[in-house]
């Protein structure tokens, strides 16, 4: 009888993961089943390229249609998955179709947190995270357009971005202290903030929203401090929720994402997860975290598609990120998580440094601004917990290289 792989996830974890099973050697049936109706796809582009009409749909797929035919891999799409049976190792389907499976990926990804203020189901109110949300967005993306954003992470900042080389009128509410506040240092923040008041968005932190008031036609945005804001559009950042509700159901241990060890096994047999949903171990930082990247979905899919194809190929890996506003491209390699020590490199006015975090002179992580040698430097060297010199780090003649190795 021919073994089949399930995937259930239609995102960069799933369409790796049914392209590494191949690769792997793995001969048996490969079914992915996605909610979406398009093929697997990119997601970074939504908040960036694509929201600023500059990519085609066509050029998000991570694969050519062909690809999956090519390879024998068979696409269900624009269906989702209610509930999992693993002792009958069954996965039943919205439809009512039962899908029985040898192995499941669970690839399920996340969704956007919600606002929970009065007014949350305002009709001017916007999240994003697929393609189908884009193009609800596009119609109100128009010169003269009042849009507040609600969040100054990566996706409030890089819409916020976007919409005001649309020529739209942007605020940015942020109930933290400082925008990024979750994901960098004081000195990429600053920066960050004087880039986009220069490019006209208004950017009000430690601000929170009381409820969003008005007609269907226009949002009035209440602010934790009593300010009222007209909005045409309101779109929330604030955050991911990882999809693990239908593994949590099925029995499988879950805490802030689906629990997987480094081989991306869940603690039930045949089944695995990778991508955004999962909470993983990592040697080099010695802990477990929960990620949301490209990196470590394409990373742990691999890993788990090698289990699945009966190789051990442990994922213990460096994690980076990045961010495209305006001309900036920010590059974060590590996780900056209990640094005492930042170390500037470069000047912030040049649009072009570096900031480095340190623990007890040991290199934990960087943020790159226009500057992919100290970006790559840094990802290569983090796995030797090299000790390092901040005064010849902070001197920008030296190069990153040579400091690092």
């Amino acid at each position: 009888m021919t073994e089949i792989s399930l995937i259930l996830g239609g995102g960069q974890a799933g369409a790796q993961g049914a392209a590494s099973l191949r690769q792997e050697g793995f001969g048996g049936r490969i079914l992915l089943v996605g909610e979406e109706p398009l093929p697997p796809y990119q997601r970074p582009p939504l908040s960036k390229a694509f929201l600023a009409g500059e990519l085609a749909q066509e050029r998000l797929l991570i694969k050519p249609e062909a690809f999956y035919r090519q390879h024998d891999i068979e696409l269900l799409l624009g269906v989702a998955a209610t509930s999992l049976d693993t002792a009958a190792r069954e996965l039943r389907l919205a439809d009512g179709r039962p899908l029985p499976y040898d192995q499941l990926l669970l690839a399920t990804g996340g969704r956007p947190r919600r606002l929970e203020c009065p007014g949350a189901d305002h009709p001017r109110v916007r999240y994003l995270r697929t393609a189908a949300d884009v193009e609800q967005l596009r119609p109100d993306f128009r010169p003269g357009a009042r849009l507040v954003v609600i969040g100054a992470g990566y996706i409030g900042l890089e819409v916020a971005a976007v919409a005001a080389k649309h020529g739209l009128r942007v605020t940015v509410l942020e109930a933290a202290p400082r925008v990024l506040a979750r994901v960098a240092g004081a000195e990429i923040s600053a920066f960050f903030d004087r880039i986009h008041n220069a490019a006209g968005v208004a950017i009000r932190c430690d601000t929170g929203v009381a409820a969003i008031e008005g007609g269907p036609g226009l949002a009035l945005v209440r602010t934790s401090d009593g300010d009222l804001i007209e909005a045409d559009l309101v779109l929330a950042g604030i955050g991911l929720l990882p999809n693990v509700e239908l593994a949590a159901a099925a029995g499988i241990p879950c805490d802030n994402g689906i629990l997987v060890d480094e081989l991306g096994r869940t603690s039930v047999s045949g089944v695995f997860a990778a991508g955004d949903c999962t909470s993983h171990p990592n040697g080099i930082y010695g802990c477990r975290w929960r990620l949301e990247s490209v990196h470590n979905a394409i990373e742990q899919a691999k890993t788990a598609a090698a289990t699945m194809a009966g190789k051990s190929k442990p994922y213990n890996q460096v994690p980076w990120f990045w961010s495209d506003q305006y001309d900036i491209k920010l590059q974060t390699a590590g996780i900056n998580r209990g640094y005492d020590q930042t170390v500037l490199r470069g000047d912030p006015a040049t649009r072009s440094f570096a900031v480095f975090y340190l623990r007890g002179g040991r290199l934990l992580a960087v943020d790159a601004v226009n500057r992919p040698a100290e970006f790559i430097a840094t990802r290569l060297a983090i796995p030797r917990n090299p000790q390092v010199d901040a005064e010849r780090l902070r001197d920008d003649h030296l190069s990153p290289q040579t400091l690092l190795t």
